[in-house]
């Protein structure tokens, strides 16, 4: 439960048909499983302790006495147990029957939630023995000389876990226009239990994925679905036993129909939850009436995570999304740069080119542009200038490029343009520091600043998030464009977008592609080593851009504290790195995105392609001289 994290878990029971006894025996062994593997919220099916599909015995006083008997024995069970279990039973209230959920822990039921929408079309007759429960807010029902709440408004509180806050609806809840968990949601509820009995037919699985899914997105929640099996009654209809757990959007773990697992298991994130409704303004929160508020208490413990962290979140895990994902980020690219060399009225576009992943990058993005304007690829004009660290490879690569696209190339050397301004500053050239390599960089971006000058044309910049993180870049040299298209893809993703072009392009070109990719990052400001190959390498200074990345992304995109990002690291890179290279790269990531902010407040125009971003004039506004020391302090304290 650190950091935001709770173990939650769709429980599957074996029903024997209005057999109250079998079914609470049952019930019992799935708290059993769920209190040793330490879960924090366990879900169990719609009218478990009965069954669902008992039709008109749910008339018969002994069925409905015996589920109140059987909830008692359930009750007592859990008095040392750490789980709150929501389960699902009849009961009657009034003189009318309910379709509830039981909210239990320690012993006690906190709160009955009746169901609010109940089916009454095709297979379903829920109506002929069950009454809706959608006007009841404010009741009680005396369950063991206690008054528990009973209503469709309440919600189940963590005592010490602000974020921890559940909410219930049932089934058929889900399916309709306005469901119960939007109000719970806008209530707080930052995760909607879900007890089901949802038949199975053809096409209804995906069906239920993307409800599942779209709901945990559109609520900013986590949900927790599950379902009836197939030990009901299949008189008619047949109940399959999927079970999905969603976060936000993206479906963490399923049962899939017919699956046997008797524990779906994963973890939600509820501080990245509450995060995410805190940056959205549009998550509405105090709706129209109020919820009442059950506490609970658990420990809080250290939650083990099951669920895979990804080591490159920027990047889709699977082969046909990064295809699809890589072609719509080369198309915003090219479109928005197409809109900007139509609206200054440009006759080329300018790129200096390098022979590295970025360069490269950037040159197929303009010849997407010119292709899109039905302009001829020779009106690009591709500028390489090599220095003092310039290798054969990388100029190599970089010439080859420009011809198997068809691009004209212009080579300029700066060496002796470098050379003179050192002795116009006074500057020994046997001192290589900050202002040997810098004034390369800055010399490369004058001149291609100039040659746009003189052909009217527009320069592209090829910078790319992870740069931007960190601030690697020269101020006012490779700093500097006219619109930089490569702006927010970071480094991680930068390389398999060459590679998806390169799996799609004619041999010689591929061929030159995929050296590209195996050169090492270097900025080629230092002199080569005496085979010739280059000497300075990017990520032996600053630090693995895989790691940068995944730091850059928890920060930027949820605001997470380095000390969680550095728990998620470890989950994600701990057979790569040791813990003290993990943290050491991180401590150079926080201290380098607080203290190059300035870089970043004057960037040029680009377009934003994904969820993170630092344009200071879309999605990062920060002041340049915030300190870094609480950031720091907190990554300490581990």
């Amino acid at each position: 439960m650190k950091d935001g994290f709770i173990k939650v878990a769709a429980g599957s029971v074996r029903t024997t048909v209005a057999d109250t006894l079998a079914n609470a025996e049952e019930i019992k062994a799935r708290i059993l499983e769920a209190d040793e593997a330490g879960v924090n919220l366990l879900v169990l099916p719609e009218l478990a302790v009965t069954g669902y599909s008992c039709g008109d015995l749910f008339y018969s006083d002994v069925l409905l006495k015996a589920a109140l008997w059987a909830l008692e024995d359930i009750c007592d069970f859990t008095r040392d147990k750490y789980p709150l279990v929501i389960l699902g039973l009849p009961l009657r209230h009034r003189g009318k029957l309910y379709n509830c959920a039981a909210a239990v822990h320690h012993g006690e039921v906190l709160a009955f939630v009746p169901k609010t929408h109940l089916p009454n079309y095709n297979e379903f007759y829920e109506m002929r023995q069950f009454t809706p429960g959608g006007d009841i807010e404010d009741s009680e029902i005396l369950f063991r000389g206690k008054a528990v709440p009973f209503g469709v408004n309440v919600l189940l509180q963590h005592e010490t876990m602000e974020n921890f806050c559940a909410g219930v609806e049932l089934c058929e809840d889900l399916w309709a226009p306005c469901p119960p968990s939007e109000f719970l949601t806008r209530c707080g509820a930052t995760v909607i239990a879900n007890p089901s009995a949802s038949d199975e037919i053809i096409g209804k699985a995906e069906y239920r994925r993307m409800l599942v899914s779209a709901t945990s997105a559109r609520l900013l929640c986590g949900y927790v679905y599950c379902n009836a099996g197939p030990s009901e009654s299949t008189q008619d209809v047949v109940f399959s036993q999927q079970h999905l757990i969603a976060e936000n959007g993206t479906l963490l773990a399923e049962n899939p129909p017919f699956g046997e697992t008797n524990l779906l298991i994963t973890e939600l994130d509820v501080d990245r939850l509450a995060g995410e409704r805190h940056k959205e303004t549009t998550f509405s929160l105090y709706p129209d009436g109020e919820c009442r508020v059950v506490s609970f208490f658990q420990p809080l413990r250290e939650t083990v995570l099951t669920k895979a962290v990804g080591r490159n979140p920027f990047v889709p895990a699977a082969d046909d999304q990064l295809a699809a994902r890589a072609e719509a980020i080369l198309q915003i690219q090219a479109r928005g740069l197409k809109k900007r060399l139509a609206h200054t009225r440009a006759k080329t576009a300018v790129v200096g080119i390098s022979g590295g992943l970025d360069s490269c990058l950037a040159l197929l993005v303009m010849v997407r542009a010119f292709d899109l304007m039905d302009k001829p690829r020779s009106e690009i004009l591709a500028v390489t200038m090599p220095g003092f660290g310039t290798t054969g490879r990388t100029r190599g690569n970089a010439e080859r490029l420009c011809e198997l696209l068809g691009v004209t190339l212009k080579t300029v050397p700066i060496g002796e343009a470098v050379s003179l301004h050192f002795r116009d500053i006074g500057h020994d050239p046997a001192i290589r520091d900050v202002t040997y390599e810098n004034s390369q960089a800055r010399e490369r971006t004058q001149v291609i600043m100039d040659i746009a000058n003189q052909e009217n044309g527009l320069v592209v910049g090829t910078g790319d998030l992870s740069e931007l993180a960190l601030g690697w870049a020269t101020y006012n040299g490779d700093h500097m464009s006219m619109y930089g298209v490569n702006a927010s893809v970071p480094k991680t993703l930068v390389r398999y977008i060459v590679r998806y072009e390169a799996g799609r392009s004619a041999p010689d070109l591929a061929a030159v592609l995929y050296d590209i990719l195996d050169t090492p990052v270097s900025p080629e400001l230092l002199p080569a080593d005496e085979q010739g190959k280059i000497s300075q390498k990017t990520e032996d200074l600053v630090g693995p851009y895989e790691l940068h990345d995944f730091f850059l992304y928890y920060l930027l995109r949820f605001g997470f504290a380095p000390s969680k990002i550095y728990r998620l690291a470890r989950y994600a890179f701990g057979g790569d790195y040791d813990d003290e290279t993990i943290k050491k790269w991180l401590r150079t990531f926080v201290r380098r995105f607080f203290n190059q902010q300035f870089k970043r407040s004057c960037m040029p125009d680009g377009p934003k392609v994904g969820s993170a971003s630092l344009s200071p004039r879309g999605d990062w506004r920060m002041p340049s001289d915030a300190v870094s020391r609480v950031w720091l302090d907190d990554l300490e304290s581990l």
